[in-house]
Protein backbone atom coordinates (compact mmCIF):
# COMPACT_ATOMS: atom_id res chain seq x y z
CA UNK A 1 0.00 0.00 0.00
CA UNK A 2 1.55 3.10 -1.47
CA UNK A 3 0.32 5.66 1.20
CA UNK A 4 1.34 3.55 4.17
CA UNK A 5 4.65 2.89 2.81
CA UNK A 6 5.41 6.96 1.69
CA UNK A 7 4.49 7.64 5.86
CA UNK A 8 6.51 5.00 7.18
CA UNK A 9 9.16 6.70 4.93
CA UNK A 10 8.35 9.92 5.69
CA UNK A 11 7.56 9.53 9.41
CA UNK A 12 9.41 6.39 10.35
CA UNK A 13 12.38 6.04 12.60
CA UNK A 14 14.32 3.12 13.24
CA UNK A 15 15.74 2.47 16.27
CA UNK A 16 18.02 -0.24 17.46
CA UNK A 17 18.90 -1.68 14.01
CA UNK A 18 15.48 -3.58 13.95
CA UNK A 19 12.72 -1.71 15.50
CA UNK A 20 10.42 0.80 13.36
CA UNK A 21 8.90 3.58 15.44
CA UNK A 22 6.05 4.83 13.82
CA UNK A 23 4.32 6.81 17.03
CA UNK A 24 3.47 9.57 14.96
CA UNK A 25 0.27 7.61 13.24
CA UNK A 26 -0.43 4.53 14.51
CA UNK A 27 0.95 3.37 17.91
CA UNK A 28 0.72 6.27 19.86
CA UNK A 29 -1.07 9.39 17.85
CA UNK A 30 -2.81 8.04 15.05
CA UNK A 31 -4.12 9.24 11.83
CA UNK A 32 -7.29 8.48 11.63
CA UNK A 33 -7.76 9.41 7.08
CA UNK A 34 -4.66 6.83 7.22
CA UNK A 35 -6.57 4.48 9.16
CA UNK A 36 -9.67 4.23 7.34
CA UNK A 37 -7.99 3.66 3.81
CA UNK A 38 -6.04 1.01 5.93
CA UNK A 39 -9.42 -0.41 6.63
CA UNK A 40 -10.56 -0.07 3.39
CA UNK A 41 -7.26 -1.95 2.27
CA UNK A 42 -8.24 -4.76 4.32
CA UNK A 43 -11.73 -5.23 3.46
CA UNK A 44 -11.06 -5.59 0.03
CA UNK A 45 -8.67 -8.36 0.68
CA UNK A 46 -10.53 -10.46 2.82
CA UNK A 47 -14.54 -9.00 1.42
CA UNK A 48 -15.13 -12.66 -0.27
CA UNK A 49 -13.87 -14.45 3.53
CA UNK A 50 -17.61 -14.58 5.47
CA UNK A 51 -15.99 -12.26 8.22
CA UNK A 52 -18.23 -12.27 10.97
CA UNK A 53 -15.15 -10.67 13.40
CA UNK A 54 -12.57 -8.88 13.65
CA UNK A 55 -10.08 -10.00 16.17
CA UNK A 56 -6.69 -8.07 17.48
CA UNK A 57 -5.04 -6.74 20.38
CA UNK A 58 -5.05 -3.88 22.81
CA UNK A 59 -3.61 -0.97 22.19
CA UNK A 60 -1.99 -0.71 19.04
CA UNK A 61 -4.32 -2.87 16.90
CA UNK A 62 -7.33 -1.08 17.85
CA UNK A 63 -6.98 1.54 15.58
CA UNK A 64 -6.89 -0.41 12.22
CA UNK A 65 -9.02 -3.37 13.69
CA UNK A 66 -12.25 -0.68 14.27
CA UNK A 67 -11.65 0.57 10.90
CA UNK A 68 -11.75 -3.11 8.90
CA UNK A 69 -14.40 -3.85 11.21
CA UNK A 70 -16.28 -1.31 10.21
CA UNK A 71 -15.45 -1.43 6.26
CA UNK A 72 -17.03 -5.12 6.64
CA UNK A 73 -20.00 -3.82 8.92
CA UNK A 74 -19.02 -6.39 11.52
CA UNK A 75 -17.99 -6.49 15.08
CA UNK A 76 -14.38 -6.17 16.46
CA UNK A 77 -13.53 -7.83 19.83
CA UNK A 78 -9.92 -7.14 21.28
CA UNK A 79 -7.75 -8.77 23.57
CA UNK A 80 -6.82 -7.47 26.63
CA UNK A 81 -3.13 -7.32 28.39
CA UNK A 82 -4.96 -7.13 31.82
CA UNK A 83 -8.41 -8.74 33.23
CA UNK A 84 -10.45 -5.64 34.57
CA UNK A 85 -12.24 -6.54 37.50
CA UNK A 86 -15.31 -6.45 35.84
CA UNK A 87 -14.43 -9.48 33.51
CA UNK A 88 -15.78 -12.30 34.96
CA UNK A 89 -13.80 -15.54 34.73
CA UNK A 90 -15.45 -16.77 31.50
CA UNK A 91 -12.11 -15.99 29.17
CA UNK A 92 -9.85 -17.04 27.08
CA UNK A 93 -5.82 -16.78 27.51
CA UNK A 94 -2.86 -16.65 25.52
CA UNK A 95 0.61 -15.92 26.31
CA UNK A 96 2.49 -13.33 24.17
CA UNK A 97 5.92 -12.45 24.48
CA UNK A 98 6.56 -8.91 23.44
CA UNK A 99 10.30 -8.25 21.85
CA UNK A 100 9.85 -4.56 21.59
CA UNK A 101 9.31 -4.38 25.39
CA UNK A 102 10.92 -7.73 26.58
CA UNK A 103 8.56 -9.05 28.82
CA UNK A 104 5.52 -11.60 28.66
CA UNK A 105 1.87 -10.54 28.61
CA UNK A 106 -1.24 -12.62 29.12
CA UNK A 107 -4.26 -11.59 27.14
CA UNK A 108 -7.41 -12.78 27.19
CA UNK A 109 -11.11 -12.18 25.25
CA UNK A 110 -14.51 -12.77 26.67
CA UNK A 111 -15.91 -16.19 25.95
CA UNK A 112 -18.95 -14.65 25.38
CA UNK A 113 -17.51 -12.11 22.42
CA UNK A 114 -16.14 -15.57 20.13
CA UNK A 115 -18.68 -18.49 18.76
CA UNK A 116 -17.63 -21.50 17.23
CA UNK A 117 -19.80 -20.28 14.03
CA UNK A 118 -17.89 -17.01 13.90
CA UNK A 119 -15.56 -16.71 11.34
CA UNK A 120 -12.35 -14.92 12.56
CA UNK A 121 -9.94 -12.31 10.34
CA UNK A 122 -6.94 -11.27 13.02
CA UNK A 123 -5.36 -7.90 12.48
CA UNK A 124 -2.38 -6.55 13.53
CA UNK A 125 -0.27 -3.67 13.71
CA UNK A 126 3.24 -5.20 13.41
CA UNK A 127 3.88 -8.89 12.42
CA UNK A 128 7.67 -9.36 13.49
CA UNK A 129 8.11 -12.57 15.23
CA UNK A 130 4.39 -12.87 15.25
CA UNK A 131 4.09 -13.45 18.95
CA UNK A 132 0.68 -11.61 19.51
CA UNK A 133 -0.79 -13.01 16.24
CA UNK A 134 0.15 -16.60 17.94
CA UNK A 135 -1.76 -15.85 21.23
CA UNK A 136 -4.76 -14.39 18.75
CA UNK A 137 -4.68 -18.23 16.82
CA UNK A 138 -4.40 -19.77 19.88
CA UNK A 139 -7.92 -17.93 21.41
CA UNK A 140 -9.70 -17.88 18.28
CA UNK A 141 -8.94 -21.82 18.56
CA UNK A 142 -9.34 -22.32 21.80
CA UNK A 143 -13.55 -21.38 21.03
CA UNK A 144 -13.83 -23.60 18.12
CA UNK A 145 -13.78 -20.40 15.93
CA UNK A 146 -12.88 -20.41 11.92
CA UNK A 147 -9.80 -17.82 11.62
CA UNK A 148 -10.16 -16.88 7.60
CA UNK A 149 -6.87 -14.58 7.42
CA UNK A 150 -4.28 -12.32 9.44
CA UNK A 151 -3.74 -9.07 8.29
CA UNK A 152 -0.67 -7.10 9.26
CA UNK A 153 -0.40 -3.25 8.97
CA UNK A 154 2.92 -3.25 8.72
CA UNK A 155 5.29 -6.54 8.59
CA UNK A 156 8.67 -6.97 8.80
CA UNK A 157 9.10 -9.99 7.12
CA UNK A 158 13.08 -11.21 8.19
CA UNK A 159 12.00 -11.81 11.95
CA UNK A 160 9.84 -15.04 10.82
CA UNK A 161 6.43 -13.88 12.16
CA UNK A 162 5.42 -13.98 8.53
CA UNK A 163 6.81 -17.38 7.39
CA UNK A 164 5.06 -18.40 10.36
CA UNK A 165 1.95 -17.45 9.26
CA UNK A 166 1.94 -18.57 6.00
CA UNK A 167 3.37 -22.40 7.27
CA UNK A 168 0.03 -22.83 9.61
CA UNK A 169 -1.70 -22.23 6.31
CA UNK A 170 -3.10 -19.14 7.14
CA UNK A 171 -4.18 -16.08 4.63
CA UNK A 172 -1.85 -13.58 4.97
CA UNK A 173 -2.30 -10.10 4.04
CA UNK A 174 0.30 -7.31 4.91
CA UNK A 175 -0.06 -3.62 3.50
CA UNK A 176 3.71 -2.56 4.23
CA UNK A 177 5.89 -5.68 3.82
CA UNK A 178 9.58 -4.60 5.19
CA UNK A 179 12.87 -6.45 4.04
CA UNK A 180 15.05 -4.88 5.63
CA UNK A 181 16.63 -1.52 7.67
CA UNK A 182 19.63 -2.00 5.89
CA UNK A 183 21.80 1.10 6.80
CA UNK A 184 19.09 2.29 9.12
CA UNK A 185 16.80 2.93 5.99
CA UNK A 186 13.45 0.99 5.93
CA UNK A 187 13.71 -1.22 2.56
CA UNK A 188 10.25 -2.61 1.39
CA UNK A 189 9.75 -6.16 -0.41
CA UNK A 190 10.36 -5.43 -4.16
CA UNK A 191 12.19 -2.78 -3.76
CA UNK A 192 15.13 -2.24 -6.25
Amino acid sequence: MKLLEDRIRRDGEVLDGDVLKINSFLNHQVDPELMMAIGEEFARHFADSGVTKVLTCEASGIAPGVMVAYQLHVPMVFARKKKPSTLNDAVYWADVFSYTKKVNNKICVEEKFLDPKDKILIIDDFIAHGEAVKGMVHIAEEAGCEIVGVGGVVAKTFQGGSDWIKQAGYRFEALAEIDSFKDGQVHFVGEE
